[in-house]
């Protein structure tokens, strides 16, 4: 399968979010080709007042509970319709690292890439929708509404924001592959109800599928 043109998408979710890891303003986004991530993005999601959680000294130098986090169990939809063909939903939530906690939890993230696409991407759902396969990770562990081979519908509620897989804090990863064995996909153009958004930007989504 190829896809010469982007995928677009309809935004997965609602509220404020902060956008990290662009394909707008670099390619491969995430600094790696492997996974098929080059046109991977990341949403955070703020507060109303536009932050995460509350930086502080200890914030700085121990990790934190995810659910000190205000996007922590947000919904997360369909952001197309389409057959769901993978999900994984048994990996706990850990910690978030930010500050000096963080140095740590990168120098591991060698060893969470050898240990394959789950290590990374935590729990997940990929989504066929008949062009492309969309994956929607680091969910929260129990979450997970659907189940293998369900129809799905764009704006249909699949999981919570979680903190699972390669994630300093949490947030929902999106990327779109042309084949479900994504050591050998190939990464697909992406953009969202025709447009992308660029790092630092805030996306901010009155309810599923509106325009902004």
């Amino acid at each position: 399968m190829s896809v010469a043109t982007p995928v677009d998408l309809v935004y997965p979710f609602f509220g404020k979010w902060l956008v990290q890891n662009s394909p707008a303003n670099r390619l491969p986004s995430h600094g790696t080709t492997l996974f098929a991530s080059s046109y991977a993005i990341d949403f955070v999601p703020i507060s109303d007042a536009g932050g995460t959680a509350r930086i502080t000294l200890a914030s700085l130098l121990r990790s934190q509970a995810p659910e000190d986090f205000p996007g922590y169990g947000r919904p997360i939809h369909s952001p197309a319709t389409g057959v769901v063909v993978a999900r994984h939903d048994a990996l706990r939530d850990h910690h978030a690292y930010r500050g000096l906690s963080s140095l740590g939890y990168a120098l591991g993230q060698r060893k969470r890439a050898s240990a394959g696409w789950v290590a990374l991407a935590g729990n997940h759902v990929a989504i066929d929708t008949g062009v492309a396969i969309v994956f929607l990770c680091h969910l929260r562990q129990g979450t997970v509404h659907v189940q293998l081979g369900q129809q799905v519908t764009t704006g249909e509620t699949l999981a919570e924001c979680g903190n699972t897989g390669n994630s300093t804090e949490p947030h929902v990863h999106i990327q779109v592959v042309d084949s479900l064995n994504i050591e050998h996909a190939r990464a697909v153009p992406i953009s969202f109800q025709g447009g992308l958004p660029r790092n630092g930007q805030v996306v901010d989504v009155p309810s599923i599928g509106s325009a902004l």
